[in-house]
């Protein structure tokens, strides 16, 4: 047997497991024998009389956090969420999570913080330290990968919105002044003659668009809360623009004085439970007093437990005050999640599409609604509804 074929052969047989391996043969490595046993105590275990997969890993904390401490040894980190989120739902080991040491011992993700936050109330005060130091660590991470991707975009749409034809000298943008007048090009001078003036308004300070997010927090939409926080904390930072957040499930919870720390903003928030979206949004529209200079971000996956008349009304109020409104059916990297295809299609006739968006996409998506550009067009070419 050559290379290719014995390495293809070890991968089935670990992919396969114990039952494979008569006909591809046995592991001869330690690590390969060890990274067998990782995956058999999670995939492997049948039980015989039900035909049904039972757990491996028992009901010890102890037990779970050295197998956790052994697939991250031998697999890589991307696998090793993967198997994390199997672990609990296949093992039940959301319990488990309460305890400090098995905390210690994951490898936290947007998905792991969405079930500590959903066992936040659950939680004894012994596990709610490490709990904390588990949410501010993939929020940080979130923060590094998103903020200067946010500011930057979220700025551009915001300067081109206050650009004046009529600037001071030290406000013109000389490169698109230069752009603008390629034409008054004079070659015996070898200059620009430029009859036209481009740059910026002295408006740096003064606060220019309104921002209000509305986050559904039933228990499917935890990825999509977690990112929207992070999201919300740094627009918040933004001098230029007014941020409010409000979460909400049957009673709504306004979160905007906690922005500052987006890592208190989701220990505020309380997953699960049913979904008022026509209440959120009576409440939302209370934080709008200035509706053609407002974005209004519903993030929601549409299932209304409310008044659905009204709440549709409502949109189309917002809509027609002149307030841009986007609505997302997740903001996660998950994709669309299921969604209530009836409300998306009413939305949709509204003038208001309802789509999907990653969160690595969500700073354009934000520029283009700011600078009131075609959502609909961006959705199709960049998002999703299923």
């Amino acid at each position: 047997m050559n290379a290719i074929d014995e390495t293809q052969s070890r991968r089935w047989r670990l992919v396969l497991g114990t039952a494979a391996e008569q006909p591809l043969g046995g592991l001869g490595a330690a690590d390969d024998e060890a990274m067998d046993r990782a995956l058999g105590a999670l995939y492997n275990t049948d039980d015989q009389t039900s035909g049904k997969r039972s757990a491996g890993l028992g009901g010890s904390a102890p037990k779970v956090a050295r197998w956790l401490g052994d697939i991250r040894t031998y697999f890589p980190s991307t696998v090793v969420e993967v198997m994390q989120r199997d672990a609990v739902d296949r093992l039940n080991l959301t319990q488990l999570l309460l305890e400090p040491e098995l905390l210690e011992a994951v490898e936290p993700d947007v998905h792991l913080v969405g079930t500590l936050l959903s066992l936040n109330r659950v939680m004894p005060e012994t596990t709610k330290a490490t709990a904390r130091m588990v949410v501010e660590k993939v929020v940080r991470e979130i923060e590094q990968r998103v903020a200067a991707h946010t500011v930057a975009a979220v700025s551009g749409a915001l300067n081109r919105a206050a650009r004046v034809t009529r600037p001071r000298l030290r406000d013109i943008d000389w490169d698109r002044t230069i752009r603008k007048n390629l034409a008054n090009y004079l070659p015996e001078h070898r200059t620009v003659v430029p009859e036209r003036l481009v740059g910026y308004g002295r408006k740096a300070q003064a606060v220019r668009r309104d921002v209000v997010l509305a986050i559904d927090q039933s228990g499917s939409m935890a990825s999509s809360v977690v990112y929207a926080s992070v999201f919300g904390a740094v627009l918040a930072s933004m001098r230029s623009l007014k941020t409010s957040l409000v979460v909400f499930d049957t009673e709504v919870v306004d979160l905007t004085e906690q922005l500052t720390d987006p890592v208190e903003v989701l220990f505020g928030t309380q997953l699960g439970g049913g979904t008022d979206i026509n209440r959120a949004l009576a409440y939302s529209q209370s934080l709008i007093t200035r509706p053609a200079d407002t974005l209004f971000v519903l993030i929601s996956d549409l299932y209304e437990g409310g008044i659905r008349e009204e709440m549709l009304r409502r949109v189309n109020a917002m809509r027609e005050s002149g307030v841009q409104v986007v609505v997302l059916l997740a903001l996660s990297d998950d994709g669309a999640p299921a969604f209530d295809h009836d409300n998306a299609a009413a939305l949709a006739a509204l003038g208001v599409p309802a789509f999907a968006c990653t969160p690595d996409k969500f700073p354009d998506l934000l520029a283009l609604a700011l600078d009131r550009g075609d959502v609909q067009a961006w959705a199709n070419r960049n998002a999703g509804t299923s």
